[in-house]
């Protein structure tokens, strides 16, 4: 027999007591009304090497009918990381149907941190421990770009190491941040021609701590190939999943071409569910209005309110 509404509760309630009793200060309750809580993970050293904040929510139909809705944040957890963790946290929701597997998950994440710690992987950069951004940080989002001298190991696992100093770095535009519950959202624009502006760009802003440090840096980019007459155009989702594509795909509806766009997210803790998606599109088409990439609402309004006039006029003749 299927368990009940109240069942279902009071088997949500055991197992975060039992988790609560079990992880003790590293156990968090983000919201209780909307069954919203946070715990954080690390390697079993003295002296934690790698970390991680799993924050789930319990649907009104955990365990036995839902899966936990659930996200793994970490300013080292990205690409293919991410993407092998997700899996196996699914594939143990999948070998356990019906039951709570919370804990399961937990220790999962654990052993892989673990894992880490006793391979040759190279630690995580200290610098990015953090996924919250300040509130007094508030002003370090206006980016104005300057040339840095930072660390050249801020790149791109996936940068060759073919040298890109032929290729002319292209100027990098930053947009106005959206702040919404502790997370912030900014976009990076910059005209570009060639996959290795592309990869040049990227490179100068993995030299920005800030930019380094965020939670995801989401990306697409369209190149118009004359000689082909088609468009060369990839996209990125930094562990935000589908994030990339979704960006691309507003690029693709708004017809802009010969520019890379970078929407940084920066965790502030607090799930913000598909409203990210909104504010990572909000932030990039924001930015393309402001350097001329695509019109205005206002300009759009009067371009429409023109082409009506004229076919209007244009019917008034017919008629005559």
């Amino acid at each position: 027999m299927a368990a009940s509404d109240t069942e279902r509760a009071q088997q949500q309630i055991d197992e975060i007591e039992a988790l609560s009793s079990i992880y003790g200060d590293d156990w968090c309750v983000v919201d209780e009304d909307e069954k919203i809580y946070c715990i954080k993970i690390s390697d079993c050293l003295d002296q934690p090497k790698w970390t991680l904040c799993l924050q789930v929510i319990l649907p009104p139909g955990y365990p036995t009918a839902e899966p936990p809705i659930y996200q793994l944040n970490a300013p080292w957890l990205r690409g293919q990381d991410y993407t092998e963790l997700a899996n196996s946290l699914e594939e143990i929701y999948l070998q356990n149907l019906g039951e709570s597997i919370l804990y399961l998950w937990v220790e999962k994440i654990r052993e892989v941190l673990v894992e880490k710690a006793q391979s040759s992987d190279p630690e995580p950069d200290i610098k990015k421990t953090t996924e919250e951004v300040d509130e007094d940080d508030g002003d370090d989002f206006l980016l104005d770009y300057q040339p840095t001298q930072e660390d050249q190991t801020k790149m791109l696992n996936y940068m060759t190491s073919e040298s890109h100093e032929d290729e002319e770095l292209p100027p990098i535009h930053h947009g106005n941040p959206i702040t919404d519950r502790r997370s912030t959202f900014q976009a990076h624009l910059a005209p570009v021609v060639t996959t290795r502006q592309v990869k040049r760009v990227l490179e100068k802003l993995y030299e920005n701590k800030k930019i380094a440090s965020a939670t995801h840096n989401i990306y697409a980019y369209r190149i118009y190939c004359e000689d082909k007459q088609t468009f060369l155009q990839d996209c990125e989702d930094d562990g935000e999943t589908a994030a990339g594509g979704r960006l691309l795909h507003l690029m693709q509806i708004l017809n802009v071409h010969n520019v890379l766009v970078v929407v940084s997210r920066w965790y502030g803790g607090i799930l913000l569910g598909p409203d990210r998606f909104k504010h990572i599109n909000n932030c990039a088409r924001n930015v393309l209005v402001e350097h001329d990439y695509v019109p205005s609402t206002e300009e759009s309004s009067r371009q429409v309110g023109k082409s009506k006039k004229i076919r209007k006029d244009n019917k008034k003749k017919t008629e005559h």
